[in-house]
């Protein structure tokens, strides 16, 4: 019987675990975590929650880590939200419990998954918005014997996922309410077009008409005897905003954490700063520097999700630099007319457009203090898409 084999990063970095400066030695591109910078976020979310009366479960989609997550619980969270089943299975062999699967189980081998899932873990949740993914998940647990705990997606208008009517809402509730082998706690209300809306006032006024239409189906609900027990949703860009508002009983929110810079540049309380630390970095390096003014690092395409446009420099280039994707392996930092560019060989620290799917590109997060590597968290749910 063999040993599973180490992780790359930990093959690479492993000996570097608590060696002064190490961060200055890790091969590149590598995917960095500010421990402090971490915790501190953690912190400050799981307090906001506790001033505002309101509970938190954080969408896990954002780190996929069965490490952060346990940091999430231990600060107050209820457990973690999960983007799909595939996620929610990793972060449950990883001992994670309290897992809330915001998207539809509908196939039938997903279907068997589920269940299996459902028998291994405590407090699993999930949603449904279609009376024949209700019908199927009820005749499955009823085999399995363990009732299956529902939420009732609501759709806020982007029409991906959720019912589409107050009326469709009250129905399915009702049905999945009759049958015994499902438990109904409650409904799903995520506002996701609304969360990087950069100007306050704007995602404010957005919110607001959005939260009268589910204060409506709320009412509704209870009017048929099925007021719900979790009201879920919200996230990152309008957490603020949301618990003001005092409807959700939970927030989902999820790059809190990380804090990308599509979130970074948005004012999420009206202070018009950060509120936020930008803790998830990409170290890159100088490969060459033949072009007066500009040079090429070593983080292209393949090492960070690409559809918020290029990253910004968070350290390692004079102010006012900026960055162009040169190819798969490759992205230009161009110094200001004047300026120095960075040296051969030197590193550039730059911070992902978007957290999420970046994450899911590397197999490790490398954990610091400082300068120092501290540990090497695996992205325990990498690929889990399933």
């Amino acid at each position: 019987m063999t040993s599973e084999a180490p992780s790359e990063a930990r093959r690479l970095h492993g000996h570097l675990i608590g060696q002064q400066g190490s961060r200055g030695s890790l091969n590149t591109p590598a995917l960095v975590l500010d421990l402090d910078m971490l915790d501190r976020n953690i912190a400050e979310m799981a307090n906001f929650a506790k001033a505002h009366n309101v509970k938190l479960r954080p969408h896990s989609k954002t780190h996929k880590s069965a490490d952060i997550a346990r940091r999430q619980i231990a600060a107050g969270a209820l457990g973690v939200c999960c983007a799909k089943l595939g996620e929610a299975e990793a972060l449950g062999e990883a001992g994670i419990q309290s897992l809330h699967i915001t998207s539809p189980v509908v196939t039938p081998q997903a279907i068997q998954r589920l269940v299996e899932l459902n028998a291994k873990v405590s407090g699993l949740m999930l949603v449904v918005d279609h009376p024949a993914n209700a019908e199927a998940l009820a005749a499955a647990a009823a085999k399995a014997g363990k009732p299956l705990t529902v939420i009732v997606d609501i759709d806020p208008g982007i029409h991906r996922t959720g019912t589409a009517s107050p009326e469709a809402t009250v129905e399915l509730v009702q049905k999945v309410a009759n049958f015994r082998s499902l438990t109904y706690a409650g409904v799903q209300f995520y506002c996701g077009s609304h969360q990087h809306i950069v100007d306050f006032k704007e995602r404010t006024a957005q919110i607001k008409e959005r939260t009268e239409y589910l204060q409506g189906i709320l009412a509704k609900l209870e009017e048929a005897g099925l007021k719900p027990g979790i009201v879920t949703g919200s996230g990152t860009g309008t957490h603020y905003i949301d618990a003001k508002l005092g409807v959700f009983t939970e927030l989902q929110v999820g790059s809190y954490v990380f804090m990308d810079h599509d979130y970074n540049v948005c004012d999420l309380r009206g202070l018009d700063k950060p509120t936020f630390e930008q803790a998830l970095q990409i170290d890159s390096r100088v490969v060459s520097a033949n072009t007066p003014g500009m040079v090429t690092v070593d983080a292209g395409l393949k090492a960070m999700a690409t559809e918020k446009g290029p990253p910004m420099i968070l350290k390692g280039a004079v102010e006012g630099a900026t960055t162009r994707f040169m190819g798969d392996e490759h992205l230009a930092v161009i110094a200001p007319k004047g300026e120095e560019a960075p040296k051969l060989g030197d590193q550039v620290v730059l911070t992902p457009p978007h957290c999420d799917p970046t994450v899911n590109l590397y197999e490790s997060f490398h954990v610091v203090k400082g300068d120092t590597l501290v540990e090497i968290w695996p992205v325990t749910a990498r690929g889990r898409s399933r």
